[in-house]
């Protein structure tokens, strides 16, 4: 396997897309992942951080919960961000208080009225 000119700019194009090296050498086919780095090492594309040391940048993990901490689940569980808000709970409850608003609705007063109203139809 030879680099191209062609080769050269679709191994920049890739990397700027944020490919990881291995999936940019399943794309190029006929190299490999050490090749690649290599590659982009000697054009002194950037570095990239890590996915694999990649920290949550917002919201409190399953693990790093505490009884202090707000439980609002954010996300879909199945996805990799999923997270919990993490914001200091209020007392006594497992929500902080913007969360605690949206968990703890009061009754409706109309459907409280209407429910009234059958009751004593029904007496």
């Amino acid at each position: 396997m030879s680099w191209t000119d062609e080769r050269v700019q679709q191994l920049k194009d890739l990397w700027a897309q944020g490919l990881s090296a291995s999936e940019i050498a399943d794309t190029l086919g006929d190299i490999s992942r050490n090749a690649v780095i290599g590659k982009a090492h000697r054009l002194g594309l950037s570095g990239r951080p890590s996915p694999i040391k990649k920290k949550p940048t917002r919201g409190a993990t399953i693990l790093s919960l505490t009884e202090r901490m707000c439980k609002w689940p954010v996300g879909d569980p199945k996805h990799q961000d999923f997270h919990f808000c993490g914001k200091t709970a209020l007392t006594g409850l497992p929500y902080c208080a913007e969360h605690a608003a949206i968990a703890y609705q009061p009754s409706n007063s109309k459907s409280s009225k209407r429910d009234e109203d059958r009751s004593v139809g029904a007496a």
